[in-house]
């Protein structure tokens, strides 16, 4: 909830009022007076900051804005085993037996998601209505279908309650008030509030009631409003309240205070690691402990020949040879053994290859 803005004062308002319904007399032409169009004053809000969050803001006012040849369009839900023609018999029975007589058209979700499909259709029924309700039951399903031209042109549907027992006084205060919807992209907003057919005094009481709600019903806390504007469709905007600049004071000591206690948070935590540093490193160093060097002991590659080893206290001998450093004796007196041939080769007992051939030849002539 946003703090209300105490300078905005009626006899301003009116003044404000007065002036401008002036210059839109001035403006007027006999084609306008004939036809009795009036144009719609609106309120622009410029705010301090911009919103986090968006928000719509529906706004009841004393004096209906509205007047009675402005077309209004409901859109409801599709009953049960029933047509979209029956459902559209059924709900303007119904609103004729709750006596409202501001609804001009309704139009079920079936119809709408059919008939008005293409583009063109979506336009036309845009340009045909001043306003849209919408069933609350249905109102989820209907951004899908309507189309982006109803938010840019500001006419997207307001929910209402149809099972409501005070149905006709609940349709009668959406249609005559008014709403306001708040960006988190920007920081100004507008709201209409009145036309230009309406009287100085009846304009003055829905500007005030137009604000107080506003300021209820911001979600931002703190000075909010920094400007407000009251304009028409073809005026300047004339200011009518514009805020005080001591609240910025105030902004910066609570700014100045946060960070001190932020600061004050950094270093008592700073303290705190240090210390804890402290305590580990002393744990550290009292239990550390002399660890042994393992003695390194080199490898020895095996020697061709085996040889005897033994270990003693001074290191390691060679065993002593058995033989006291000497060779085995030889047997055979060093001398090779004597060839029992005579060094000649032994006589082939068959004679050879020749004699073969000679046995061979003689049985041959014998045969």
């Amino acid at each position: 909830m946003a703090d209300k803005p105490e300078e905005v004062a009626l006899d301003r308002v009116k003044k404000a009022v007065q002036a401008l319904l002036a210059f839109l007399k001035t403006k007027s032409t006999p084609d306008s007076l004939l036809l009795d169009e009036s144009q719609h004053l609106s309120l622009l809000f410029t705010l301090w900051k911009i919103p986090k969050q968006a928000q719509t803001i529906r706004i009841p006012l004393p004096h209906g804005i509205r007047t009675d040849t402005d077309e209004v369009c409901l859109f409801t839900r599709d009953e049960p085993n029933m047509t979209p023609d029956q459902t559209q018999r059924f709900y303007k029975k119904l609103l004729a037996e709750r006596g409202v007589k501001n609804v001009t058209e309704v139009i079920p979700y079936k119809m709408l998601k059919t008939e008005y499909k293409p583009f063109e259709a979506k336009r036309r029924l845009l340009g045909n209505f001043d306003m849209f309700l919408s069933d609350d039951r249905v109102r989820r399903l209907l951004s899908s279908h309507i189309g982006k031209h109803f938010y840019e042109r500001k006419k997207e549907p307001l929910s209402v309650n149809l099972q409501s027992k005070k149905l006709a006084l609940d349709i009668q205060r959406t249609i005559q008030g008014t709403t306001i919807s708040i960006s988190k992209k920007g920081c100004c907003c507008m709201a209409r509030v009145a036309h230009s057919g309406m009287a100085a005094d009846e304009i003055a009481e829905n500007i005030d009631s137009a604000v107080s709600t506003i300021v209820t019903k911001l979600r931002v806390k703190g000075p909010l409003i920094k400007i407000i504007h009251l304009k028409s469709q073809s005026s300047v905007a004339l200011p009518i309240y514009t805020s005080n600049m001591n609240h910025l004071t105030l902004l910066e000591e609570t700014k100045k205070q946060a960070r001190t206690a932020m600061d004050a948070k950094k270093t008592a935590s700073k303290q705190k690691s240090a210390k804890k540093e402290q305590k580990s490193t002393e744990k550290n160093t009292g239990a550390e402990v002399e660890e042994e060097i393992p003695q390194l002991v080199p490898i020895v590659p095996p020697s061709k020949k085996a040889k005897l080893e033994k270990q003693t206290k001074k290191g390691l001998e060679k065993a002593p040879n058995p033989t006291g450093g000497k060779k085995a004796p030889n047997p055979t007196g060093g001398k090779k053994a004597p060839n029992p041939t005579g060094g000649k080769k032994a006589p082939n007992p068959t004679g050879g290859k020749k004699a073969m051939r000679r046995k061979s030849r003689r049985t041959k002539k014998a045969a």
